[in-house]
């Protein structure tokens, strides 16, 4: 929810307003839960400090601390943001996309002044959390219109794949992005892809990808590589992130509710 946040207007938290034509609303963020999380934080913030802590800032320190919880690093959390007033469906056309090349997600990442480690780090939470079937089974029956499944998936992983999602099934089941570790955030998510058993095509396409493999061989550790920590690389990632067109001093708003402008 942070990162849908944070590429449209900054994080601003306009994903959160509610209403017809806003960023809620919009097809890339269908599949996003959480919302009564930041609700309740936001609720029993206000009967303490009213009119303090903005929606904003409860988005990124809940994100930080979903991580530790779900057995990451923490990171320091910079704070002060305000509330953004406007939230428009069409303006989520600028997430980046499952169907997305490497390279227009690179251009995507790059408007944002976030570079190359920047997206294979980012994209490292998928880690945990689940996708649902309509994102990633036309990889499983018919990728790109070949009568044949997308030939990156492992093929002893494939009928897993095909058993969780039938070809005729039920489009909004939920499958784990990190096959065997979806409820713990560790670094099994980049074996899987060197394994290819990425679910997303996106996620599958930084193993296949010349620009982006070596900072996945990196985070495993191969030999001949400068080894990094993806723990300490997400958290340092994820500050650039919430940095992103932040709203400060007199701009936006904090908003009594996070669902809706003052």
């Amino acid at each position: 929810m942070h990162f849908h946040d944070c590429f449209v207007r900054g994080c601003d938290a306009s994903i959160l307003i509610a209403g017809p034509n806003t960023e809620m609303m919009a097809a890339p963020n269908s599949n996003l839960r959480g919302f009564n999380v930041i609700d309740d934080a936001k609720t029993q913030l206000e009967a303490v400090c009213p009119g303090v802590v903005s929606c904003a800032d409860i988005l990124a320190l809940a994100t930080r601390d979903s991580v530790v919880l779900a057995g990451g690093a923490s990171w320091a959390v910079p704070t002060g943001r305000r509330d953004g007033r406007i939230s428009v469906a069409s303006e989520a056309s600028n997430l980046p996309g499952f169907r997305d090349s490497i390279a227009v997600q690179i251009q995507k990442f790059q408007d944002k002044r976030l570079n190359i480690q920047d997206l294979v780090t980012l994209v490292g939470g998928h880690t945990i959390g689940t996708t649902a079937c309509l994102l990633f089974r036309n990889r499983l029956y018919n990728f790109n219109s070949t009568g044949s499944p997308d030939p990156t998936i492992d093929l002893t992983f494939l009928p897993t794949l095909q058993s969780l999602c039938p070809e005729n099934g039920d489009a909004s089941r939920r499958v784990g992005l990190d096959n065997g570790s979806e409820n713990r955030f560790d670094s099994s998510f980049f074996a899987n892809l060197r394994d290819g058993r990425g679910v997303l095509e996106t996620d599958q396409m930084l193993w296949s990808d010349a620009s982006t493999r070596p900072i996945v061989q990196s985070y495993l550790g191969i030999r001949g590589l400068a080894g990094l920590s993806f723990g300490v690389e997400f958290g340092r990632a994820m500050v650039k992130m919430a940095n992103i067109e932040v709203l400060t001093g007199t701009d936006g708003e904090i908003r009594t509710i996070c669902s809706a402008i003052n």
